[in-house]
């Protein structure tokens, strides 16, 4: 082994700080909901898109090849409605990390990253960055 000579870029930069609007979801509803949309999307780009509204979340692929598909599922969100892409196969290998049944994400907007952690948990915490969709 060998000795790397430097210092280790501070991870904590990377973690939103900022993100207020708060998306709170039973992750296996969510998981479940995920999985049959993005069996649509296209093998290259996978992008699922989030449109949040008070208290309900659409996830809508659409593919010029394949078709489109969309999906409501009531979530608890009371801010400002949005629209946020993500890769569906990074949002299924977080919600199969995860073990609690409801899931907090932290939003702040469609072009920052996004901090996904258990309901109650201090432990792991997970950052998204979105796509466009």
């Amino acid at each position: 082994s060998k000795l790397i000579d430097g210092t280790f870029p501070d991870y904590n930069r990377v973690i939103p700080s900022d993100n207020s609007k708060e998306l709170l979801l039973d992750r296996a509803t969510f998981s479940s909901a995920v999985d049959r949309v993005s069996t649509i999307a296209s093998d290259r780009g996978r992008a699922v898109k989030l449109s949040i509204a008070d208290g309900q979340l659409t996830l809508s692929v659409n593919n010029p090849d394949s078709g489109s598909a969309e999906e409501e599922i009531a979530v608890g969100y009371s801010d400002d409605a949005m629209d946020i892409g993500f890769n569906s196969r990074y949002l299924l290998d977080i919600t199969n990390q995860l073990s609690a049944d409801e899931t907090t994400f932290m939003l702040a907007d469609a072009g920052s990253p996004t901090l996904i952690r258990e309901k109650g948990e201090a432990g792991a915490l997970y950052v998204l960055m979105p796509m466009r969709v």
